[in-house]
């Protein structure tokens, strides 16, 4: 029942931090480090990303939709966000795939997250005192401005950093208003979930896994998967109007009351 309950928790904890500037990295491994929890495993990862994919896919399947009718012959519009998407894409799986192991290894303590988290806490305040109204800001990402948001999504792969929170940072400083910045980072995390998908199914393809393990993997793909909706859905609603500073608010409490457990061994 208890190892029940933890896979409940954590998948509900990816499926909520997926898509928000909070880091679902960091909220993953904090349980393990500070509760003690074990590894759910390779497979349990396999079910929750999996779960946040469809969320994503199936809120901006009309998106979707005109990304395939725009590669048709004759058809253009919707296509020079697709490349956009894919322009951004480029840095994150080159920096990636060359620096995967010391990521996993060296960058996952307890004080790296207490550094990321509050350092890029602090910068996503910066852009969003500064983001312009819907009136003011650009919605429509240039090639340039996707290449350099996709350059501050190589910070990601360091936990704390958030996927979301940097890519969304980095396209307010560049003038993009709130609803877009958002916008692009959830189109963003497409290929970035679906690749590191992959590589967890590639790396898990000799794992066996019994009916006890296949049903809670199940319950963890549906889990995160309605949880990631809800939370893309009213993140999406609520951006322009509530801001970010919330999210904010939420990294600084974080990392100090991490940095107060580390420096106090509470």
């Amino acid at each position: 029942m208890a190892e029940l309950i933890q896979s409940l928790l954590l998948a509900l904890i990816q499926g909520v931090t997926e898509f928000l500037p909070v880091s679902s990295s960091a909220h993953l491994i904090l349980p393990s480090q500070i509760l003690g929890w074990t590894d759910q495993g390779l497979l349990f990862d396999v079910g929750v990303h999996a779960g946040t994919l469809c969320a994503v896919l199936w809120y901006f399947r009309s998106t979707l939709a005109n990304w395939c009718a725009s590669l048709l012959p004759g058809r253009d519009g919707a296509g020079s966000e697709l490349w956009a998407v894919v322009i951004a894409t480029v840095p994150v799986v080159l920096v990636g795939w060359l620096l995967k192991d010391m990521i996993a290894n060296e960058a996952r303590g307890v004080p790296v997250i207490i550094a990321t988290t509050l350092i890029f806490g602090v910068l996503l305040g910066f852009a969003d005192r500064r983001a312009p109204n819907v009136a003011a800001g650009r919605s429509h990402i240039s090639a340039r401005d996707a290449l350099l948001i996709g350059s501050a999504q190589v910070l990601a792969l360091i936990p704390g950093t958030s996927r979301s929170g940097i890519t969304i940072t980095a396209a307010l400083f560049l003038g993009y208003h709130r609803a877009a910045a958002a916008r692009f980072s959830f189109l963003l995390s497409m290929p970035v979930i679906a690749g590191a998908l992959l590589v967890m199914l590639v790396a898990s393809a000799d794992t066996p896994a019994g009916p006890a393990e296949h049903g809670n993997i199940l319950m963890a793909f549906a889990v995160s998967a309605i949880f990631a909706y809800g939370t893309i859905h009213l993140f999406m609603d609520l951006v322009e109007r509530i801001g970010l500073m919330p999210f904010v608010v939420y990294r600084m409490l974080l990392g100090v009351a991490l940095w107060v457990w580390v420096t106090q061994g509470i």
